[in-house]
């Protein structure tokens, strides 16, 4: 099967699936960690739920880069 004889309707849904798989465990988790780490320590509590709320629904995506980041904060020193 060479991608000739793939229809035009089966490569845009590809497409699609790859840019919304893309947003959903890559884009969003990595935003979604920038905010947090940018805001955690004068959020509101409806911001809060609201982030707790978004780690629940893009959770998948958090998962893979939570080894790779560390969002502790400063400590008071040695």
């Amino acid at each position: 099967m060479d991608l000739g004889s793939i229809s035009p309707d089966t490569l845009l849904l590809l497409g699609a699936y790859l840019v919304l798989g893309g947003a959903y465990l890559v884009v969003v988790p990595l935003a979604l960690y920038a905010w947090m780490h940018k805001r955690w320590t004068v959020m509101g509590k409806i911001e809060r739920t609201a982030v707790y709320g978004l780690v629940f629904l893009f959770f998948p995506g958090l998962i893979l880069f939570a080894p790779f980041l560390n969002l502790r904060m400063a400590g008071q020193g040695e």
